[in-house]
């Protein structure tokens, strides 16, 4: 089950660091976004929880994941960018890891095991020096 926050997430512009030629000081490109997990209607309880835990990090003090882009170009693509990242860190989140059931090894891969450790042990042997008093 996949969460889509888009409606909850609110943007704020700013300019963009590095290189940008005759723009970089003119157009605010940069995009961050901030999404209210505690006052959120999207979750319940149990995946906010999961959301505080996992991605601890990444919220604040104030209860608000924020995520910011400006690889792109334009405001937009950096809109959509930040759009994606939220849904993808929330939804990755909210998965509950598959409990592992512990197995035993079968018969036969015990064999094979030892028969594989025999025939490295004849090999290892055979790499030792001959002595006169073998023969």
């Amino acid at each position: 089950m996949e969460i889509d926050i888009t409606a909850e997430i609110q943007f704020q512009t700013a300019r963009s660091g590095g290189s940008g030629g005759q723009n970089v000081n003119k157009v605010e490109t940069m995009v961050e976004g901030r999404w209210n997990v505690s006052n959120s209607t999207l979750v319940s309880e149990g995946q906010r929880q999961l959301i505080y835990q996992k991605l601890s990090n990444k919220i604040t003090s104030e209860g608000l994941l924020l995520v910011k882009s400006q690889t792109a170009r334009t405001q937009l693509d950096n809109k959509a960018n930040v759009i994606v990242k939220m849904n993808e860190l929330v939804n990755h989140a909210i998965l509950k890891k598959k409990i592992r059931i512990a197995t035993h090894p079968s018969k036969a891969a015990k064999e094979k095991r030892i028969e594989g450790k025999k025939r490295n042990s004849i090999i290892k042997s055979q790499r030792s020096k001959i002595n006169r008093e073998d023969y």
